[in-house]
This record gives structure tokens, C-alpha cells and sequence, in this order.
């Protein structure tokens, strides 16, 4: 049987202030309908079905499946936030590898108003429900203001540095449709965001939107444009909440992910990592070896700035949206998209390979999932 690739991708488009009648339901529709369509499949077509979503409650994967009319022999439901879209690839990719399933749709998103957004923020687990909601914390935004301050401390990096990551990906959003941000912005338009969480200004923290992600993952003889993984690594829990949060899982498989992945971090021609605050950004991409010799002032100011290294290029959560679980699939999205050349004015010319990372699931203090995925273009 032909190995699996991922035949497309689509994202439904972002919404900051959506109708009421664009639920959770009809944004994960239109994204699995944009995918089919874009892959030349109809429901027939499709014997796999994974979800993540923290709004689909009280429905669940088959019942998702009913509602779009799939009759699927594999199924799977991730709440994994920031690191679900990598992990349900990870699982798909394996699930085609065995037979279990020849055509999988992936999709994750969500529609939330503010009540919903706070109840999910306070509730998020049996931590955060009974110890960090009675304090009022302020949700995640507390949480990785107080992340940024150390990673401050420990590396002299300032305000502006810091503003550098924003700043380059509003620029990479301009050339993004879906985006919700897409104006110019300079730093003293960044100086000039209403602080949220000091040292967090408005421009640091993602801006909630309504949307969903989609990808479909299938045997290569269903796809003349695919793309290949080529490695998947994951480390979840591996302080146990009790170190300083400075240390993703991805340094702990670095090595021998990049061992698998086939090419070397300098071969990267797009890169994406999980941008829900700034500080996230420079911790992956230095835990995965991405940063020059450790560098990270000279990666803001002049890798970041002048482009030459393209992270992010959908403008990432902090310019396009978080759109809830989304989150963990939106740079894949776009990843895919830079491989298969249907990027638009943003494409990255001759882009052939790809690394994107996915970091989730703030158990008390910090995120405790990381994975990370190498794709590479099937071309001639």
C-alpha cells in the first residue's frame, strides 16, 4: 500500500467579532468541506475522522461524523490545545501506515464568546478550576507574563527585543487574506498596545477568533501534490510543572528528531512554532536548534527582521487569530500551503521543506505538551 502524505489543506476563514449563527459546528463544516473540495474527495472518499475542539461539547467525534454525513472505520478526539494538530497528524499518519483507514480528515476549531472563553479559561482542569480561578489570575496571560519576566532575567533581552516576533509576523500577515490583523504595524505602534500583564502588551497575547483548520491525510496514490512526513517527536510532561518553564520537551528530542527528519536546520525553508506569546516563539525555535549558535538578539533583529528566516508566514495566532484548538493546526495549515505553492503574495519561492512545532496544555504553570514534525514537499 502506497505510504500516507497529506493530500490538503484549508483553513476556514477567521472571524473576531463573528455572528451568533457561526457556531462551532458550522466553522468545522466549512473547513472540512474546504478540504474535501480542495483534495477532489467527496464524503464517500473519507474513512477517518479526528477532532479537536473545546466548544464541541457535549457532542463528540461520532457525533460530528453523523452531523457531516462521514461513515469512518477510525476516529479520534484530541483535547490536546496548542499541541493537538501535530499529535492527531502523528496518530493519522500511523493509523494509513497500518490500513486502519486510507483517507483521514483532521479538523480543529472552535467559536467562542467571551462568557465561553472565560469558563474555558477557568475551568481548563481540576488545577486551574481550584486553585488558580479562586485568585482571579487573570487566565494564560498572567500565567506567561510572569514566563516572560524570567526568560528576561535570564537572557537581558528587553521590551523591544521581544517586539521584534509581533512586529515581523504582522509583516508576514499582510500578505495573508485570512488573517484578522493585517495593518502595518511599527514599534511604536506596538509601544502604544494597552498593557494586558506586564511585561505583556496588547500585541503579545493572541487575539480570539472564530475559525477552524482542516487537513487530509491519505494514501499517495490519492494525491498528485503531497506532502511527506518525513519525522514526528514528541515530549510531554517532562518537568512535572516543576521547573521554570524556560525548557520545552522539544530539547529533549531534538537530537533525535532531527536525526529522522532527513535534512538539517539550515535546510528549513519554512519554519512554524507555536506563537501564543512571544517568549514561546524564541524557547522552540532555541530547543530545536533553530537559533544560530544560541543567539537571540541577533535572531530578532536581523533573522526575524530582515526575513531571513520565514517564521510564521500566515502571521501566526498573534496576527491571523487563535481560533481556539485551531491554534494547534493553523501553522500546519500553513505549512502545507507554502509546500503544495498556494501561499498567494506570501508564498516562499521553491519552499520544499518544513518544520512545525506545536506546544499546549497549561496543567498549572506551564505548557506540558511539545511536538514537533518535519514535512517535505513530494516533488519530481
Amino acid at each position: 500500500m502506497p505510504g500516507p502524505v497529506i493530500a490538503a489543506a484549508y483553513e476556514a476563514q477567521y472571524e473576531r467579532h463573528p455572528p451568533a449563527s457561526r457556531t462551532t459546528h458550522v466553522v468545522l463544516r466549512e473547513a472540512v468541506t474546504g478540504v474535501m473540495e480542495r483534495a477532489g474527495l467527496g464524503p464517500e472518499d473519507i474513512d477517518g475522522l479526528g477532532v479537536s475542539s473545546f466548544s464541541l461539547h457535549p457532542d463528540h467525534v461520532v457525533d460530528l461524523a453523523w452531523k457531516l454525513g462521514l461513515t469512518v472505520r477510525w476516529m479520534m478526539q484530541d483535547p490536546l490545545g496548542g499541541a493537538s494538530g501535530v499529535n492527531m497528524l502523528q496518530h493519522a499518519i500511523r493509523a494509513v501506515e497500518a490500513g486502519d483507514a486510507r483517507c483521514i480528515v483532521l479538523v480543529a476549531g472552535d467559536a467562542l464568546d467571551r462568557d465561553a472563553l472565560t469558563g474555558l479559561n477557568d475551568n481548563y482542569n481540576i488545577s486551574t478550576r481550584d486553585h488558580l480561578a479562586p485568585l482571579q489570575h487573570g487566565g494564560p496571560n498572567a500565567l506567561f507574563a510572569m514566563l516572560t519576566t524570567r526568560h528576561s532575567r535570564a537572557t537581558g533581552l528587553q521590551e523591544r527585543d521581544y517586539a521584534q516576533i509581533p512586529l515581523a509576523q504582522r509583516r508576514w500577515a499582510g500578505t495573508n487574506p485570512r488573517a484578522v490583523y493585517r495593518s502595518l504595524m511599527n514599534i511604536d505602534d506596538y509601544l502604544a498596545g494597552r498593557m494586558v500583564s506586564t511585561p505583556l502588551r496588547q500585541f503579545d497575547c493572541v487575539p480570539v477568533v472564530a475559525g477552524a483548520d482542516a487537513l487530509i491525510v491519505s494514501t499517495a496514490d490519492r494525491c498528485d501534490k503531497g506532502v511527506r512526513v518525513t519525522a514526528i517527536a514528541a515530549a510531554h510532561n517532562i518537568d512535572d510543572q516543576g521547573g521554570d518553564g524556560l525548557v520545552t520537551g522539544l530539547r529533549s528530542v531534538r537530537e533525535s528528531f532531527w536525526g529522522s527528519a532527513g535534512f538539517d536546520p539550515a535546510d528549513v525553508d519554512i519554519i512554524g512554532v507555536y506563537d501564543d506569546y512571544p517568549v514561546m516563539v524564541l524557547l522552540q525555535m532555541d530547543d530545536l536548534g533553530l537559533v544560530p549558535d544560541g543567539d537571540l538578539e541577533r535572531f530578532l533583529h536581523v533573522d526575524l527582521a530582515k526575513r531571513h528566516r520565514a517564521v510564521n508566514t500566515s502571521g501566526g495566532q498573534l496576527s491571523a487569530g487563535q481560533a481556539g484548538a485551531a491554534g494547534g493546526m493553523h501553522l500546519l495549515v500553513e505549512a502545507v500551503e507554502q509546500l503544495q505553492g498556494r501561499r498567494g503574495a506570501g508564498q516562499i519561492p521553491a519552499a520544499r521543506r518544513a518544520v512545525v512545532a506545536g506546544y499546549g496544555m497549561v496543567l498549572y504553570r506551564f505548557g506540558s505538551c511539545a511536538n514537533v514534525v518535519a514535512l517535505e514537499a513530494c516533488r519530481g
